[in-house]
């Protein structure tokens, strides 16, 4: 994996070292203005969520006082991931829904998930109540949608092993969304690669909406990662051996990771050196596909 720190105003070099993996270090709003248009075949990505972690980053996306702010914020680092993906690429989007703060302006530190501890908390958004559901997901994909993007599928993380939650009186959240989001009206999709064994094992079929996928733990950093197999049949569809992939929020890697393991090439942005440290130990000994036919072939 070979870290690059961007200049200002000066288009980045991208691959000119060979490497599977380049991560570009700085703020994303900044950075992927440096990328060319029309490169990436595929992005996949899992941004900040509102109000959910401090990252200890002043102007750290997330943080927003204001839900407004942080919706516009990643719609227009959505546009530029749009105007970096090739005419026919997808954009696999996972977001989670988030509950106003109920009036609590911090988080006590959690046991069980270190991450969670917040200084800060945002404000009820005008127009909502305490304890409402926001539906920071939804508002996003509609948002992308109006910007500009095709919303093609809704698809359902269900995650058998979520986080406990000692609330009383609704129902522990046990999932979060996955978008597909086009460029285009018509755009690369492999089908045939994410196909399911039916129900007699006999034959495929293609793959649901909804993907029972549990959380994967990173000690690291604290709190559970993009899960490789969320992220597996996103690349599988979206992309073929050799094409470059991109996460704008790398976070700790596992887009690399998976990109690596399926033979691709993988672009990604992080802000925070620590994280990259964390990527970097994570993706040096995975191996790469021999051959593309395994790539393809059903559990």
């Amino acid at each position: 994996m070979k870290t690059v720190t961007p200049l200002s105003n000066e288009q980045v070099d991208i691959f000119s070292s060979q490497e599977p993996i380049v991560v570009l270090h700085g703020d994303i709003r900044e950075v992927i203005r440096l990328l060319p248009d029309n490169y990436f075949q595929c992005a996949v990505t899992s941004p900040p969520y509102w109000g959910v972690r401090d990252y200890g980053i002043d102007g750290q996306i997330g943080a927003e006082p204001d839900l407004d702010k942080y919706i516009d914020t990643l719609v227009d680092v959505f546009r530029e991931v749009r105007r970096v993906l090739k005419p026919n690429g997808t954009f696999w989007l996972n977001i989670g829904n988030t509950y106003t703060s109920g009036g609590r302006k911090w988080r006590q530190e959690d046991e069980k998930n270190k991450g969670r501890a917040m200084s800060y908390r945002p404000p009820t958004p005008p127009g909502l109540k305490k304890k409402d559901l926001i539906g920071v997901a939804w508002l996003l994909a509609l948002k992308c949608q109006l910007d500009g993007w095709y919303l093609r599928n809704d698809i359902i993380w269900y995650k058998p092993n979520c986080q406990p939650e000692s609330v009383k009186d609704r129902f522990t959240v046990a999932h979060e969304y996955v978008f597909l989001l086009t460029k285009s009206e018509r755009y690369y999709f492999d089908q045939e690669a994410i196909k399911e064994r039916t129900t007699n094992g006999n034959g495929l079929k293609n793959k649901r909406s909804m993907w029972s996928i549990n959380t994967e733990p990173c000690p690291e950093a604290h709190f559970a990662v993009f899960p490789r197999e969320l992220v597996r049949p996103c690349i599988l569809a979206g992309s073929r051996p050799n094409d470059v992939i991109l996460d704008p929020f790398y976070g700790s890697g596992t887009v690399g990771i998976v990109s690596k393991e399926l033979s691709r090439r993988c672009v990604g942005i992080e802000l925070k050196k620590e994280y990259i440290e964390i990527a970097d130990k994570r993706t040096s000994n995975v191996q790469i596909a021999l051959t593309p036919e395994v790539l393809k072939t059903p559990k």
